[in-house]
């Protein structure tokens, strides 16, 4: 059984960021609070969005930082420290350059050239051994096209099957905090969009 406490989505702040690939972690954000029709409200001291929900009886703190990506550790650190929440207890869900639109992946620990996902890191005491979910947006091919691609936004069919993985992650969640991760993990590896 997964002791996950703070479920964080990753993505820029502002209209002008909001459908582009760099927040696909905030979509996954925004679907599971409407899932649980809970609205993430802004929380100044987080400096993010926050709300509170109930998923397999397990009381689940929701956090979308509203400082740029590469500040995303200051609002992740802010919260798990005070409600004491350890690194090994958070989700954080992000874009995934690595893996195609349609599909979305557990992880643990590890490294990543996601700079949100490096800044929790660097404000967690360099603790990686958070639960990461990678939500794919494909890589445009060449290192140099990189920024305009995350910053992009989507094709019609690329975003149709970055919400089909989004959607099924959402449902993964629950498996993930009622049963366990492998669970979670063989269910949501094998969808393809």
């Amino acid at each position: 059984m997964a002791d996950i406490r703070l479920i964080v989505g990753l993505g820029n702040p502002g209209p002008e960021y909001e459908n582009t690939r760099h927040n696909a972690g905030e979509w996954f954000l925004n679907q599971l609070a409407d899932t649980y029709n809970t609205p993430l409200k802004p929380e100044s001291k987080f400096f993010g969005k926050t709300a509170r929900i109930t998923i397999a009886g397990k009381d689940i703190r929701l956090l979308y930082p509203t400082t740029f990506m590469n500040k995303s550790g200051q609002a992740v650190a802010a919260l798990a420290n005070f409600y004491r929440i350890e690194p090994e207890q958070i989700l954080v869900a992000f874009d995934e350059l690595d893996l195609p639109p349609g599909v979305a992946k557990y992880k643990i620990g590890g490294s990543s050239s996601q700079n949100g996902v490096r800044d929790i890191v660097a404000r967690m005491g360099n603790n990686k051994n958070f639960l990461r979910l990678r939500i794919g947006i494909g890589h445009p091919g060449h290192k140099s096209r990189v920024t305009g691609h995350v910053l992009g936004k989507p094709s019609a069919e690329e975003r149709a099957a970055i919400e089909s993985a989004v959607d099924e992650a959402v449902r993964c969640t629950e498996i993930l905090l009622k049963d366990d991760l492998k669970q979670a993990q063989n269910r949501l590896h094998a969808h393809k969009a």
